[in-house]
Parts: C-alpha cells; sequence; structure tokens
C-alpha cells in the first residue's frame, strides 16, 4: 500500500477509533487539548499497528463511550487521556 492512501486508511481508524470512544479528536484539538501535530504523530503511530484489521473488527462493535481502546491500540494512552479530559 502506498504511503499516502496507508496515512488515509489509519488516520480514519483514528478518528473512527476516537468517536468509538466518545472523543472528537476535532474539537480537543480546536480546545488545546490536543496539539495539531499530536494527531499527526498519533497517525504515524496508528501506522506502525501490527493489528489494523482487529481495530477495524472492534470499531464494528457497539461504540462505547465509556469505554477503553483496545490494549493493542498505539494510541490507547492518549485516546484514554483525552476522553478523560473535560476540555
Amino acid at each position: 500500500m502506498h504511503q499516502p492512501n496507508k496515512a488515509k486508511k489509519h488516520a480514519a481508524l483514528l478518528d473512527r477509533a476516537a468517536r468509538h470512544i466518545g472523543v472528537d479528536l476535532q474539537d480537543k484539538a480546536i480546545s488545546g487539548a490536543l496539539p495539531f501535530d499530536g494527531i499527526a504523530d498519533a497517525v504515524l503511530r496508528c501506522m506502525q499497528c501490527a493489528s489494523p484489521n482487529d481495530c477495524a473488527r472492534w470499531l464494528e462493535t457497539p461504540s462505547d463511550v465509556s469505554g477503553q481502546p483496545p490494549e493493542y491500540c498505539r494510541n490507547a494512552g492518549l485516546l484514554a487521556h483525552l476522553r478523560a479530559d473535560p476540555a
């Protein structure tokens, strides 16, 4: 897969994962809770994931805004932090 396509795929997975647990990455960036380059860094971490198909399957489960991302998620800590941040 070409890098631009891979980046788009993982950006979409990251955004879907965030929304799946009740986090709006755009709102977090606008509020200052997440630097704009933090999104790019998170996409790069996501691109290094060995389990994107597992992530896609997880995203097909019912959304759980009080839940956590899977343990294998390279952005689990970031997403959990953003979910807990009221900003």
